[in-house]
């Protein structure tokens, strides 16, 4: 029996109409439609005449789950994986299931689109043919770490935060990095969409006047030699 394939769709991070001709013919297609959260990406599925029977595939069920698409997919049953928004497996349930699918020679497509880290770096205008990616920090163990070994990055650096930690994340950047440069995307693609842009000590006291709302993509300067002079300079 010829295997069914594994789609990994990615859709949109807050518009609607960034949403691929190609993704929407694709979730039409397939069998099921493994969803992050299918209340969440049924508003998606509604917009666009999307009637595909849905399976939740989040955090909690994700290795459970894996499972159970791995076998319908070994029966001939096509799968499409996709999360909230953007690409399923970055800082989202996906990782599993792709994995397990690969090990079963079970085809895996993807579907490209929306990414809010590339959105975010392409506006931050700073360097962008050399970047890392690093998600959410470690909230405690392993966070200072990180963050020693990160102050030493030349690459261009991009963060995910949320508004309850904002602050707090980004004191702690300034206390490793120092003075650095950095861009703040919030609400990218939707009705409050902002950038952000100067120190860190200039987006804290942004953001000590204004409370931090939405979700946020940070982009940092990387540790160039320049820079790397400059602070010398100032320790003179």
């Amino acid at each position: 029996m010829k295997k069914g394939t594994l789609y990994i769709v990615s859709t949109p991070i807050g518009n609607l109409e960034d949403i691929s001709t190609r993704a929407i013919k694709t979730l039409k297609s397939v069998d099921i439609i493994a969803c992050e959260d299918t209340r969440h990406s049924s508003k998606l599925l509604n917009t666009f005449d999307i009637h595909t029977s849905k399976i939740s595939y989040y955090d909690e069920v994700e290795e459970r789950r894996s499972v159970t698409l791995i076998n319908m997919m070994e029966t001939g049953k096509s799968v499409a994986l996709v999360s909230d928004a953007g690409t399923p497996g970055i800082s989202d349930p996906g990782y599993r299931v792709i994995e397990k699918a690969v090990e079963a020679d079970i085809p895996v497509i993807p579907i490209p689109g929306p990414s809010s880290i590339l959105t975010a770096l392409v506006a931050s205008g700073f360097a962008t043919d050399r970047f890392v990616f690093e998600g959410f920090l470690p909230r405690k163990k392993g966070r200072k770490t990180r963050l020693e070994e990160l102050s030493q990055e030349p690459r261009t650096i991009i963060l995910f935060e949320s508004p309850m930690r904002l602050l707090k994340t980004l004191n702690d950047l300034r206390d490793y990095f120092g003075e650095r440069r950095v861009a703040i995307g919030r609400e990218m693609t939707k009705l409050y969409e902002e950038y952000l842009h100067g120190s860190l000590s200039e987006m804290i006291t942004h953001f000590l006047n204004e409370k931090p709302r939405g979700e946020f993509v940070l982009v940092l300067e990387g540790l160039t030699r320049k820079l790397k002079k400059s602070m010398s300079e100032e320790d003179l």
